[in-house]
């Protein structure tokens, strides 16, 4: 069978904590799913023997052969050179680790790596929010700022295979140390990290505040802990709550000046506080933004995907290397 005939791709999320493998048909629907541990630091060749398993199972799982899978498509932390290599991702103990010739011998497929940031960004742009949209910007607000930009319909790399790391673009000079060594970075500031380090800070602030109960409620302080105290009209929720959104704003609105894209995708388990974060972004890029006579403006959409983008972008990968 030819490739132009073969429906079916798998795309692989390789991830600190697990592997998830799907088979995605030509509409971006997961047809399938298979997942295992990463159970890393261990040897690569032992991490690639369990991705081969994860994609042979979920193609299995179709009701599939891998003659009818055109390609396979992985993202991965760290950095990934045009050559398929991993120069290095620290999460996973990776130092040069040629990812595409392992999969290709593995699987017998044709293979293309990426970073995950920019699958995730792939998937929503072409299978989420983004809507197909051709220029394109994702953001995950997690641990650390993510990110993955797309020009054109392709990913930005940059020279050096390291481009679109906006989480380390400074918004304060001089400011809270990131954990990249720099100073002030978007990330320090906007992370859910970050959110829960600001959190504890007006906790100490304020030991009459509502946050304090529902730490103890939860057993733990979380980014949803200044949300629900400001649900429940506590002044020191609100004003952890204003600032962080203030620093998320700050970072959009210099992707939206840079770059003007058709949409930028907010991700991230923060995301689920829905128009309580995002109808305040949309309004301090609406009085910020450069562009302000312009007809058409960049979109400021919330992720549509969750965890599914990453396996989905990485099984685009073929369409647009």
């Amino acid at each position: 069978m030819s490739l132009e005939l073969r429906k079916y791709r798998i795309g692989i999320d390789l991830g600190g904590t697990n592997i998830v493998g799907a088979v995605v048909n030509d509409d971006y629907e997961i047809i399938s799913k298979s997942k295992a541990d990463t159970a890393a630091p261990r040897p690569a060749e032992d991490i690639f023997d369990d991705i081969a398993t994860v994609c042979r199972k979920a193609v299995e799982d179709a009701g599939l052969t891998m003659n009818d899978i055109e390609y396979v498509g992985m993202g991965s932390p760290g950095t990934i050179n045009s050559d398929g290599v991993i120069e290095y991702a620290n999460n996973l103990a990776f130092d040069m680790v040629p990812a595409k010739q392992m999969l290709e011998e593995r699987l017998g497929r044709p293979a293309f790596i990426e970073n995950d940031a920019n699958c995730a960004a792939l998937g929503e742009a072409y299978a989420g929010c983004g809507n197909g949209a051709k220029d394109f910007v994702a953001v995950t607000l997690g641990t650390g700022v993510g990110s993955g930009i797309i020009v054109d319909g392709k990913i930005v790399n940059g020279v050096n295979n390291a481009g679109g790391e906006c989480g380390h673009m400074v918004i304060m000079v001089n400011g809270e140390k990131c954990t990249c060594g720099r100073k002030g970075c978007w990330e320090a500031y906007a992370s859910a990290t970050a959110l829960i380090r600001q959190t504890k800070a007006a906790m100490e602030k304020y030991p009459k505040s509502v946050m304090h109960k529902l730490a103890e409620e939860e057993g733990k302080v979380s980014g949803r802990t200044a949300f629900d105290a400001m649900r429940k009209g506590d002044i020191a929720g609100r004003e952890v709550v204003d600032k962080y959104i203030n620093y998320v704003a700050c970072g959009l609105i210099n992707i939206v000046n840079a770059l003007q894209p058709e949409a930028i995708c907010v991700g991230g388990g923060i995301c689920n506080e829905g128009e309580t974060l995002m109808e305040p972004l949309r309004r301090y890029i609406q009085a910020e933004r450069y562009s302000i006579h312009s007809k058409i403006q960049t979109e400021i959409l919330k992720a549509e995907l969750g965890n599914d983008a990453g396996v989905i972008g990485a099984a685009i990968l073929g369409k647009v290397k």
